[in-house]
């Protein structure tokens, strides 16, 4: 046979943008996708073919999330787009006090203790229940048969395997970890690229979930098991926790951008950071894109977005500010005076005067869906229930540590969340299902893919291969490779600091569907991943 790295790649490659009439699925993962066509094929819509690929990624790209993960979604539905908010709160016994007497200084990343109440499969079985077409063991078959009979590992998902083990091998002696190196790696080590994995505790998990329309997992069997793992290991969920959940139905948000309407779903996600970036820069007028004057304008602004987000974004209850108040054009234009041509040291402001894995599926009916899911961390917390497969989120990270912060750490409590599904609408039609996983990243790609498409008149294919820059704090800015030197250098005149990052998995991973006046649907994903588009 050949030999050959099947992670490395030194010549430029490019892909071309994919058309179909009658289904479309846009996933990061290759056998994600296939599954997700499996479902519009036999009968299934754009809804049922989102279950199939969102209970399917925790089978095969397990590095992002898994069945103790969030997720989120924005849906188009006959004529109308609806939001779900399937992010799970802190367990009620989970506190700033309870972490200081374990001898925490903060909230850690890894363990039984930033382990909030997982939302995704709740969130899984509410869409499907509204809007779905086919059974919910039909639209779970192929996600079943991945786990039971194995399937090829791809090169970025095993790029990713490696690195998680390294973050978790420090773990290896303590007994809670067990159960992620017995599931995960079953040969003592991670898995390379091909190399074929099965996952049949997960098969199980699946099957029971699709059984019981998933009261196994919040009420049930699956339940009592992980019920019974947290009080051992004095981890802080409890069926209690679980039994309580619902996911909810939320009202999305939008700005309008040069005639293009941008949803985004309100907090305690930070998708409004997109949305208030963009009502900054709605007043220039860009014409070029690759210049330094549209760069450090798009930076800058981001930066005053994203300060205002960490600042105010929690829990709508605790937060201090509403939506409306954040994205008012009076404070978009206060904060665009802010912008100058020197790089800012961003400060919060206030607004008040006397507010991952993606993927997205298309059907002939009409309807799109954008949705994400993660565990944050990649595997997350790094714990799993033996004989079940869940791999738990470790989300809770995201909460402050400061007691006095609108999103401070509180048991029944979400946190200020990161992953955000984003959609396109024009005159009341829907225009394009978008979204690019990637921690804070995630608001940053959102604005410039938008502004690719609307502004400078890139495909979708072009609008995801563009180089991005990513703002990390203070003045200092993340750009990639291929990004102009000159622009670089002008930017470093300016005042910020500027790294170029070489690996781009740091620059977010996305897709597109977009849906033209006649119905045809045009696809995109990612270089930066192992994207895959699946259409008839």
């Amino acid at each position: 046979m050949f030999k050959f790295d099947a992670q490395n790649y030194p010549y430029a490659s490019k892909r071309s943008v994919v058309y179909a009439k009658n289904g479309m699925v846009c996933v990061g993962n290759p056998t994600a996708a296939s599954a997700g066509l499996q479902t519009l094929l036999k009968g299934g819509n754009a809804i049922d073919a989102a279950i199939t690929v969102a209970t399917c990624q925790p089978v095969v790209e397990p590095t992002g999330n898994g069945l103790g993960s969030d997720c989120f979604a924005l849906i188009w539905h006959k004529g109308k787009l609806y939001g779900i908010n399937g992010s799970g709160p802190a367990p009620m016994a989970a506190s700033i006090a309870a972490l200081k007497e374990r001898g925490f200084d903060k909230i850690p990343p890894y363990g039984v203790e930033p382990i909030n109440v997982p939302g995704a499969v709740g969130a899984w079985m509410e869409i499907h229940k509204k809007f779905g077409k086919l059974p919910i063991k039909t639209v779970m078959e192929p996600s079943i048969g991945y786990a039971e009979n194995g399937y090829p590992v791809s090169p970025n998902m095993s790029r990713l395997w490696e690195e998680a083990d390294g973050f978790y091998s420090k773990y290896k002696d303590r007994p809670e970890f067990q159960g992620w190196f017995d599931t995960f790696e079953p040969d003592g080590h991670w898995l390379q690229p091909g190399e074929l994995f099965k996952n049949p505790d997960m098969a199980k998990s699946l099957r029971l979930i699709a059984e019981t329309y998933g009261d196994a997992f919040y009420k049930g069997e699956l339940a009592d098991k992980i019920d019974a793992f947290m009080q051992e290991h004095n981890g802080f969920l409890r069926k209690s926790d679980l039994e309580a959940y619902k996911p909810e139905w939320v009202e999305p948000l939008s700005v309008n951008y040069r005639g293009y309407d941008i949803w985004e779903l309100p907090p305690n996600g930070h998708g409004i950071t997109v949305l208030m970036a963009l009502n900054i820069l709605k007043g220039y007028s860009f014409t070029e894109r690759d210049t330094v004057e549209t760069m450090h304008k798009q930076i800058e602004a981001m930066k005053l977005s994203f300060v205002d987000t960490k600042e105010y974004v929690a829990e709508p209850s605790y937060m201090k500010v509403t939506a409306e108040q954040l994205l008012s054009e009076r404070y978009a234009a206060d904060r665009r005076a802010l912008i100058n041509d020197k790089a800012l040291e961003p400060v919060v402001g206030d607004p008040r005067y006397s507010s991952t894995v993606y993927f997205c599926t298309a059907d002939a009916e009409g309807n799109m869906v954008s949705m994400i899911q993660s565990n944050y961390r990649g595997f997350g917390s790094g714990i799993v229930v033996p004989g079940t497969s869940i791999s738990f989120n470790d989300r809770a990270e995201n909460f402050s540590f400061d007691e006095n912060h609108p999103n401070a750490l509180q048991g029944g409590k979400r946190p200020y969340h990161t992953i955000i599904p984003a959609f396109m609408t024009k005159d009341g039609k829907a225009v394009s299902a978008f979204g690019i996983m990637g921690g804070f990243m995630q608001p940053q790609a959102h604005v410039q893919v938008a502004m690719n498409m609307i502004d400078f008149g890139l495909n979708p294919q072009q609008a995801l291969d563009a180089p991005r820059w990513q703002w990390i704090g203070g003045k200092t800015v993340e750009v990639e490779q291929d990004t102009p030197n000159h622009i670089i250098r002008q930017l470093q005149r300016m005042g910020h600091n500027v790294v170029v990052q070489p690996d781009p998995y740091h620059m977010g991973r996305g897709q597109i569907i977009i849906r033209d006046e006649n119905g045809v649907l045009c696809g995109a994903t990612e270089k930066r991943t192992d994207g895959q588009i699946s259409c008839f």
